[in-house]
């Protein structure tokens, strides 16, 4: 089976070179692997069969609802199955986590996600709204509703968070805690022991980026 890695548009505007991170560690430790930029709202341009490992939760379901003749799969659950990877040690540090909007129905993610975390040894503290159960960081309103109240639900959604670092798995979901008042720990910063650059957070600005990139890729 062919195998590409799709770091996403978030991912390569957030850090690009952690995308290359991830590509050189499955390239070392599956084979060959193809980067693939075509963004996930245009039709993937793959051989039948092909299989894409996924780092963004909108492209998770995308290429799973959208597209025929290709599989996905994310990166999460690549690590999870046991692929031998460097996992830092954060000492059994409480955080949190918010369960991204396009997978709240997959536990496959969640599960993942969760083993991963438990490999860093960091002491996962639950939301009451978590999981299948989750909802959305408020960054679904944008576009639907006035950015000032977009910022609001961000604002409460976070404060339902029950400590200080909030695991994400989502771009956009980091900046949504960030605005907040939460400190955002994207889960590709976490296993690559680095920290979590708000970088561009307000929501006119980061939707003209992923705009841009999306209407180039």
């Amino acid at each position: 089976m062919k195998k590409v890695f799709a770091p996403g548009c978030a991912l390569t505007i957030y850090k690009p070179e952690l995308g290359k991170k991830v590509l050189d560690f499955l390239n070392d430790n599956l084979g060959n692997i193809e980067q693939y930029l075509i963004c996930c709202r245009h039709k993937p341009n793959l051989d039948k069969g092909t299989q894409i490992i996924n780092v963004c939760a909108g492209c998770d379901r995308r290429y799973r609802e959208l597209y025929e003749g290709i599989t996905t799969i994310s990166l999460w659950e690549v690590l999870a199955e046991g692929v031998d990877f460097p996992f830092p040690d954060y000492k059994g540090k409480k955080m949190t986590i918010l369960d991204a909007c396009p997978t709240r129905d997959q536990e496959r993610i969640h599960n993942a996600v969760r083993v991963l975390l438990k490999k860093m040894n960091i002491s996962l503290v639950e939301p009451k709204k978590t999981k299948t159960k989750g909802i959305c960081c408020g960054d679904s309103f944008y576009g639907i509703l006035p950015v000032e109240q977009v910022k609001e639900h961000m604002r409460k959604r976070a404060h339902e968070m029950p400590v200080e670092d909030v695991v994400v798995y989502c771009v956009s979901c980091s900046k949504s805690m960030y605005i907040g008042g939460k400190k955002p720990r994207y889960l590709v910063d976490l296993l690559f022991g680095e920290d979590t650059d708000p970088g561009t957070f307000e929501p006119d600005d980061w939707h003209t980026q992923l705009t841009n990139f999306i209407n180039e890729h």
